[in-house]
C-alpha cells in the first residue's frame, strides 16, 4: 500500500520488492533521493500485512536515530531512538547505531529473534564484516525475518565484504556488489529529485617551507609531486593564509545571493580537523558578523546543534566529519570543501548534503580547491560505483594495507607525507583566484574567458530561472563565445565608481534576462521592454543605478513566482 506521494523511483522499487518478497534487499539511491521514505513505506506495508511485528533501524550516528524515529512517526510507526533496557509499551521497534549494536550484539539478537523483525541497515557500507561493526551486524541480525539495506555510496575504502550484500565474481578475480535496485545521481537529476551542483574551483599561489628548510612557491593544481601537491593543498586550507578567507568571502556572497530568494538557505564548511573548524568559524564571524554553528563529532550535544541549525535561519555551519553522511539539512545550498580527505566515498557523502531539492530551478554550489583528485571526483559525480572485493581481509594488518591501496588509487598520490604528519612542513602564505566551474561533467575554465568568473555566475542559483540542462547549455554558450585573450588590468579611480556600478548592474541584468530567455523562450528585447514599461526609464545602456536595480528586483520576483 505505497503512499500516493511516493516519487516514481520509490514506487518502482516498492513494487519490485513487493513482487519478490525477498529476505534481503539492497537499495542504492543517491543522497537526497528519499531512501528513508522508501524504507519506511516498506516497513508500514509489512507490518500492515503481518509479515513483521517489529522494526529495528541501525544507523551510523546518534543524530540519525532521531531523524529515523521522527520520520517513522509520520507513517504511524513508533520507534524508540534512545533504547535502554526493555522496549517500552506501545513502541513498534527502536533505532540503534552500529557502534551501539557492537556493544551487545547478542542482546540485540535476542530482541530480533523474539519477534518477526524487519531490520533496516542505513548506510550499510559501514558494516564491513571483518570489522567489529560488521561482526556485530552479522550476529545480531542473522535471525531477522527481513533485512533491508540502504546506501547512497555502496563502496568502501577497503575490500571487506558488507554483511547481507550479494557479490558476483568478475573476470579479473574480484567480486562486485549487486544492488537489487539502483537510483543514481544522474537519474535523480533528470527527474528533478535533486539539485544540480556547480563546483567552483579555486586555485592560487602557495608558499611553504619544507622539512629541509627550503621555501617553495607553486600554484595550486599545477603538476607537482605527491608530497608537493599535499603541501600546496594544506597551505591553501591554512586559516592563517589568504586562500581560505577569499574563498569563504566568495561562498558567503553566493549564499547571500541565494538567500535573497530563499531566506533560510544555509551554508556548510567541511573542515579537516577541529582546530581548523574553529579557525574557519572565527573567519566567518569576522566576515558575516554572526558566529556560525560549529559541530565537532566528539562533543556532547553535537546532534542537537545540527538539529537546531536545520530549523534556524542561521547562515553558516562548520563541521569536521559529522555532517558528511546521512544528516538531513535540506536548506543547505552552498558548501566549502575545506578538507584534505579525497576519497570517492567521503566526497560523495559530503556533496550529498547539498543536493536535496526543495523547489524547481535550484542550484547548489560547492567551493573546492583546484586539485586534480577533487576535480576528477566532481566531474564523475554521476558515475555509478559498486563495492569491489579483491582479496579477503583477515586481520588488522591486511585492513590497513587495503586502506592504503584504496587511498593511493582514489587520491592519485595526494595523501600527506610523513613530513606533514611530523609537523615539519610550514605554511607561509597563500592567495586565491577563481579557476573554473565544473558542471554536469564539463569544465568551464575562467582563464579562457574574461566574462566567466564567480561574479557572473551569481544568477545561476536563483530559483525558477534555469533547469539543470539549461544551466549546462548556458555555460557551454559562454565558453564557446569566450575570448582567449589574456585579462587586461583595470585601474579604478574615484571618477570610475559610478560608471563601474552601472556596468555591474547592467551585466547582472543582462545575465538575468538571458537566463529568463533560457527558461521561457521569450526574446531578450521583449523582456527588456516589459521591464522598462513597468519600472520606467530609458534603455539599460542609459539607465541609472536605481532604475537598473528596480528591473533586477522585478525580474527576480518573476522568477520566484515561476518557481511556484
Amino acid at each position: 500500500m505505497p503512499s500516493q506521494r511516493l516519487r516514481a523511483w520509490q514506487r518502482d522499487a516498492f513494487e519490485l520488492y513487493s513482487r519478490r518478497e525477498p529476505r534481503d534487499f539492497l537499495t542504492v539511491a543517491t543522497p537526497g533521493a528519499g531512501k528513508t521514505t522508501f524504507a519506511l513505506t516498506i516497513a508500514a506495508d509489512l507490518m500492515h500485512r503481518g509479515v513483521v511485528e517489529r522494526v529495528v533501524v541501525v544507523t551510523p550516528t546518534d543524530h540519525l536515530k532521531t531523524q529515523w524515529a521522527l520520520a517513522a512517526s509520520g507513517l504511524g510507526i513508533r520507534l524508540e531512538p534512545a533504547l535502554s533496557g526493555a522496549l517500552p509499551p506501545g513502541f513498534d521497534g527502536y533505532c540503534v547505531t552500529y557502534a551501539g549494536l557492537s556493544v551487545n550484539p547478542n542482546g540485540h539478537r535476542v530482541r530480533i529473534d523474539a519477534r518477526k523483525t524487519l531490520v533496516i541497515l542505513d548506510e550499510v557500507h559501514h558494516a564491513g564484516d571483518s570489522l567489529s561493526w560488521g561482526d556485530a551486524v552479522q550476529e545480531a541480525c542473522e535471525g531477522a525475518v527481513r533485512r533491508l539495506s540502504l546506501t547512497g555510496t555502496p563502496f568502501r575504502s577497503d575490500d571487506s565484504p558488507i554483511p547481507f550484500v550479494t557479490y558476483e565474481p568478475q573476470r579479473d578475480g574480484t567480486k562486485q556488489s549487486v544492488a537489487d535496485y539502483s537510483y543514481n545521481y544522474g537519474r535523480a537529476l533528470r527527474d528533478g529529485v535533486v539539485r544540480p551542483v556547480l563546483f567552483m574551483a579555486y586555485s592560487g599561489q602557495m608558499h611553504w617551507r619544507t622539512r629541509a628548510g627550503d621555501e617553495v612557491a607553486a600554484r595550486l593544481g599545477e603538476p607537482l609531486t605527491k608530497d608537493a601537491t599535499a603541501q600546496a593543498l594544506r597551505t591553501a586550507l591554512d586559516p592563517e593564509g589568504s586562500w581560505m578567507p577569499t574563498v569563504l568571502r566568495a561562498a558567503h556572497r553566493r549564499l547571500l545571493e541565494v538567500r535573497r530568494d530563499i531566506p533560510d538557505a544555509g551554508g556548510l564548511v567541511i573542515a579537516s580537523d577541529q582546530d581548523s573548524a574553529r579557525a574557519y568559524a572565527r573567519l566567518l564571524t569576522d566576515l558575516t558578523g554572526e558566529r556560525p554553528t560549529v559541530v565537532l563529532s566528539d562533543e556532547a550535544g553535537a546532534s542537537g546543534r545540527i538539529a537546531e541549525f536545520s530549523a534556524s535561519m542561521s547562515p553558516w555551519m562548520v563541521a569536521v566529519r559529522m555532517v558528511s553522511e546521512g544528516v538531513d539539512v535540506p536548506r543547505l545550498a552552498v558548501g566549502v570543501y575545506a578538507t584534505t580527505i579525497a576519497t570517492p566515498l567521503f566526497f560523495a557523502q559530503a556533496v550529498g548534503r547539498f543536493v536535496r531539492a526543495r523547489r524547481r530551478g535550484e542550484t547548489a554550489s560547492v567551493f573546492l580547491p583546484s586539485v586534480a583528485g577533487l576535480l576528477a571526483l566532481a566531474a564523475d559525480l554521476e558515475v555509478e560505483r559498486d563495492h569491489v572485493v579483491g582479496r579477503p581481509v583477515k586481520d588488522e594488518d591486511d585492513l590497513f594495507a587495503a586502506e592504503a591501496e584504496m587511498l593511493a588509487r582514489a587520491q592519485a598520490g595526494e595523501s600527506a607525507s610523513a613530513e606533514l604528519e611530523q609537523g615539519t612542513y610550514q605554511a607561509l602564505g597563500s592567495e586565491a583566484d577563481f579557476d573554473r566551474v565544473l558542471f554536469d561533467g564539463g569544465e568551464y575554465a575562467a582563464q579562457i574567458s574574461d566574462s566567466l568568473d564567480d561574479d557572473d555566475l551569481d544568477f545561476l542559483g536563483i530559483p525558477g530561472l534555469l533547469e539543470a540542462d539549461q544551466v549546462a547549455e548556458l555555460l557551454r554558450a559562454k565558453r564557446s563565445k569566450a575570448s582567449a585573450a589574456a585579462p587586461r588590468a583595470v585601474t579604478r579611480t574615484a571618477e570610475d565608481v559610478a560608471h563601474e556600478r552601472r556596468s555591474e548592474l547592467r551585466r547582472e541584468l543582462n545575465g538575468l534576462v538571458g537566463a529568463w530567455h533560457h527558461r521561457t523562450g521569450q526574446p531578450h528585447g521583449v523582456t527588456h521592454a516589459q521591464l522598462r514599461t513597468e519600472t520606467g526609464g530609458p534603455a539599460a545602456a542609459q539607465a541609472t543605478v536605481e532604475q537598473l536595480q528596480r528591473r533586477i528586483d522585478l525580474l527576480r520576483r518573476w522568477a520566484l513566482r515561476a518557481s511556484g
